[in-house]
């Protein structure tokens, strides 16, 4: 693919959010006088390598019309499936549609806003120079146990060394993870996040070492530490 093959950003935001306890699902709650998806489109489109991005939405979500998002770069919206990779697969088919094949999609979840733009910079760059994609993550700093049984004793430690948490973005050419994923349908798999379906055709994607701060809102203390490191990073910019 040419280096200077057009980004798209595919954000799944057709989930529920059921964990967070809330009146509406995690994406559209605020802080920082935005919702959260708000602040995440904010951050990817306001990225100079970025053209627009596809947003997979609920088809019966009532949220999204009322925000009258909009930005400088075009944004669409497609619905998505039941589980995450069948959102992700329709965004691709749609962003495929309008954009041809020809072209890099960055998968981001809507509810990541604290994204940086070196992050997203870096993990588009690797993408370019690695034929499988690349993948924004964290080395493991925990130690790891594994649960034993029920009662939740530690049968072992297990060792961390070379081990990653994935997040997002995570960046691919659009027709190969297409592909991984039409496997994944067709064969009825699971996978949790991309790179795992691109691990499926034999490619292996490039870790791209991300900051803790790229937290994923799952938990209703998660939007808390969202705002206090979105307030950090405000202020940060204001004083340089």
């Amino acid at each position: 693919m040419s280096a200077e093959a057009p980004v798209w950003a595919v954000v799944p935001a057709a989930g529920s959010g059921s964990r967070m306890s809330a009146d509406r699902p995690k994406q559209y709650l605020e802080f920082g006088g935005k919702t959260v998806i708000e602040h995440t489109l904010d951050r990817l489109l306001g990225h100079p390598q970025i053209s627009g991005a596809v947003v997979v939405i609920d088809a019966g979500d009532e949220y999204w019309p009322t925000l009258g998002y909009a930005a400088a770069a075009p944004v669409t919206t497609v619905d998505g499936g039941a589980e995450r990779h069948q959102s992700v697969y329709s965004g691709l088919c749609a962003l495929r549609d309008a954009a041809g094949e020809e072209v890099l999609a960055l998968v981001h979840d809507a509810v990541r806003p604290l994204v940086s733009a070196d992050e997203v910079t870096r993990v588009i760059n690797a993408a370019r120079r690695h034929a499988g994609g690349a993948v924004l993550a964290c080395p493991l700093a925990d130690t790891l146990k594994r649960q034993a049984d029920d009662d939740q004793a530690i049968q072992s430690t297990v060792p961390r060394e070379r081990l990653w948490r994935a997040q997002t973005p995570q960046v691919f050419e659009l027709r190969l993870l297409l592909a991984a994923l039409r496997r994944v349908i067709d064969e009825g798999l699971v996978v949790t996040d991309d790179a795992a379906a691109m691990e499926l055709l034999g490619y292996r994607p490039a870790l791209v070492e991300g900051r803790p701060e790229n937290i994923k809102i799952t938990q209703p203390g998660d939007l808390r530490l969202a705002e206090l490191i979105w307030s950090d990073q405000r202020d940060k910019q204001h004083d340089e």
